[in-house]
């Protein structure tokens, strides 16, 4: 964990920074319906993940232990809710196992 204290402040403040990839993983985990498609694929690489080949509207995805995750956009350029959900799941699996 990084500690920073903040200068401009009448009183030092100590608190932990989230990293970029941290703060994504808890908006995925907080609400995974409000994900934009583009912040999934990020999500995917950010966690190993390795996109395969694409086949239609549907792109293929394998995690570092090899599971398949077959991903496609929503409405309005929203990921959908259950496949991140799916991915959260394996992620969970994966590094608990690590």
């Amino acid at each position: 964990m990084m500690k920073m204290q903040v200068r401009n402040s009448r009183r030092p403040w100590y608190g932990y920074l989230m990293t970029k990839r941290e703060k994504l993983l808890a908006r995925a985990m907080n609400n995974p319906k409000d994900l934009s498609f583009g912040e999934f694929q990020t999500l995917l690489r950010q966690a190993g993940w390795i996109f395969d080949h694409q086949k239609g509207s549907h792109r293929i995805w394998y995690s570092p232990k090899r599971y398949r995750l077959p991903v496609q956009e929503g409405g309005s350029e929203k990921a959908k809710g259950y496949q991140v959900e799916q991915f959260l799941l394996r992620y969970g699996v994966e590094n608990e196992e690590a």
